[in-house]
């Protein structure tokens, strides 16, 4: 198992509910191991194994999820 830690941009983001609402629709995402969400960044600092998700699947089910996700370029 190997871990990463990357950044996910997220755009459309303007309460505390969003932020809720990110961590919601991620819960069922196997693999991802914690997540952090911060609204006043609009980003959300996020440490998987890569053996079973990548960042550019975690941003596509935040995508699905009603807000635009994007990798932030490491």
């Amino acid at each position: 198992m190997t871990h990463q830690t990357r950044i996910i941009k997220i755009d459309g983001m303007t309460c505390e509910k969003c932020v809720e609402s990110v961590h919601g629709v991620t819960t069922e995402l196997e693999g991802l191991l914690s997540m952090t969400v911060e609204l006043p960044t609009n980003q959300a600092t996020v440490t998987f194994d890569d053996t079973m998700t990548s960042a550019e699947d975690i941003a596509s089910v935040i995508t699905e999820g009603g807000f635009d996700a994007r990798v932030a370029n490491s």
